[in-house]
């Protein structure tokens, strides 16, 4: 099956992956060129158990894109060399039944244009008013999806595709969901930057009238460095919930988790990610 995929692949003009030796289970690295943003970066594919056995040939599977993706699966990469922890997770609650065996798309930074990229507002603190965060959902939408799709085996309804990040990361996910309504039907955002450019995206969001049929949402109350300015972070989250909730997101759609002593980490947004994966995605 694998040098089949190959052959397919060079075949479209496609490169083979570069496989990650310190992942748990098949992790493919594609490094990716982006026509919208004119640079190049990698994507981290991670496969679930049985993907390339003969009794799955035909089978297709739900997808989680999520930003930053060098922080998700290998502490070399990690910030701070911490990683979310997603491949260890992820194929353990797959092994468990917890859910669906699914596909896990990291989408990685640029580093020095990570700010840019990831705001659609200008901002004056920090100071970026060169943003290109607008071109993000064509970038997602019509290059990586595309790309993805093209390679994989992936389930293509708003049912089975998930779109998320934390930070900034968490920022541009919520602004893609808002402005391209009914393309992804699970999003998680993890202490997303709600306070950037003069929290911009909390006023646009109150006009949203469609949103994923699942967001887990969630912030720790020690993000910022005084505790004023955590209760500013978390009371910008609680915001964005009550926006959500008078659209009529039940409780079933929405969860909202204020993890006490939790602060702005890869640490703690791997502690929540199991919760936030079995929400998104488990049966309920």
């Amino acid at each position: 099956m694998g040098k089949i995929q190959k052959i397919r692949n060079e075949a479209a003009g496609i490169a083979a992956p570069i496989r990650a030796s310190g992942a748990t289970g098949d992790l493919r690295l594609h490094e990716f060129r982006s026509g919208i943003f004119r640079n190049t970066r990698f994507l981290r594919v991670w496969l679930p158990p049985g993907y390339d056995d003969a009794e799955n040939a035909s089978r297709h599977y739900p997808v989680l894109y999520l930003n930053d993706g060098q922080n998700l699966f290998e502490a070399s990469t990690a910030f701070g060399g911490v990683e979310w922890q997603v491949d260890e997770t992820a194929d353990r609650l797959i092994r468990e039944g917890a859910v669906p065996p699914m596909i896990v798309v990291g989408i990685d930074n640029t580093g020095k244009n990570r700010l840019r990229e990831y705001m659609p507002h200008r901002s004056l603190h920090p100071r970026i008013l060169r943003v290109q965060g607008r071109r993000y959902p064509d970038f997602l939408m019509k290059e990586v999806m595309p790309f993805v799709e093209q390679i994989y085996r992936v389930a293509t309804g708003p049912e089975d595709t998930g779109l998320g990040g934390s930070s900034l990361g968490a920022l541009i996910a919520l602004y893609t969901a808002m402005v391209r309504p009914g393309t992804f039907g699970r999003l998680l955002l993890e202490s997303p930057s709600l306070w950037a450019s003069n929290r911009q995206l909390i006023k646009e969001s109150r006009s949203v009238r469609i949103w994923p049929e699942r967001i887990f949402l969630a912030v720790g109350s020690a993000e910022a460095g005084s505790p004023e300015r955590s209760r500013t972070v978390v009371d910008d989250v609680r915001e964005l919930a009550a926006i959500m909730r008078r659209a009529v997101l039940s409780e079933k759609r929405l969860r909202l988790v204020i993890k006490d002593g939790a602060g702005h980490s890869e640490g703690a947004w791997a502690e929540r990610f199991p919760e936030a994966l079995q929400f998104l995605f488990g049966r309920q």
